[in-house]
C-alpha cells in the first residue's frame, strides 16, 4: 500500500519551480524578485541576464526551471507564459561572530532564503493589461493641463 496521489495546489496552466538555501538574505532577494513579478517570461529572463545584483543569476535559474517545467511536464507554450508569483520565504540563519576590542564580541547573522516562482500561461490581450507597472506610465499632465 503506497500512500495516495497529492492534489496538485496549481492551477492546469501554471507550473512552479522552488530554490531553497539560497545564501542571500530575503531583503535583497525581493529587491530582484520584484523587479520579475507580473513580466512575460522571455523579458524577465533577459532583465535578470542583464541585471547587475549578483543573486540575479540564482533567481534566472529559478525562472528557467520553471518554464522548462511547464514545458516538458505541463505542456505549456512557452511564448505565452508570465511570471504570476515570485515569493520569497526566510531560510535558516547562521550566527558567526566578530571579535572586538576589550575582549568583547559581536553577532554576524548570514541569512538564506527560499525563492518560489510560479510562471502561467496567458493570452497576450489577457496579459498586456497586466503589464502596466506603476511609474512606467504616461505621466499625468496635472495642473499645467487645466490652466489652458
Amino acid at each position: 500500500m503506497s500512500k495516495p496521489k497529492t492534489v496538485r495546489s496549481l492551477a492546469d496552466n501554471q507550473a512552479e519551480a522552488i530554490t531553497r538555501n539560497i545564501r542571500v538574505s530575503p531583503r535583497k532577494l525581493n529587491l530582484v524578485a520584484g523587479s520579475i513579478r507580473d513580466l512575460p517570461a522571455s523579458r524577465a529572463i533577459a532583465d535578470l541576464t542583464f541585471s547587475k545584483r549578483r543573486i540575479a543569476k540564482a533567481v534566472k535559474k529559478t525562472l528557467e526551471s520553471a518554464i522548462a517545467n511547464a514545458e516538458n511536464n505541463h505542456q505549456l507554450d512557452v511564448d505565452k507564459l508570465y511570471v504570476k508569483l515570485a515569493e520569497v520565504g526566510r531560510g535558516i540563519v547562521m550566527r558567526r561572530f566578530h571579535a572586538r576590542g576589550r575582549g568583547r564580541s559581536a553577532m554576524v547573522e548570514k541569512w538564506f532564503s527560499h525563492l518560489k516562482i510560479v510562471v502561467e500561461e496567458r493570452e497576450p490581450a489577457e496579459a498586456a493589461k497586466r503589464d502596466i507597472r506603476p511609474g512606467l506610465g504616461k505621466k499625468s499632465e496635472g495642473k499645467a493641463g487645466e490652466a489652458a
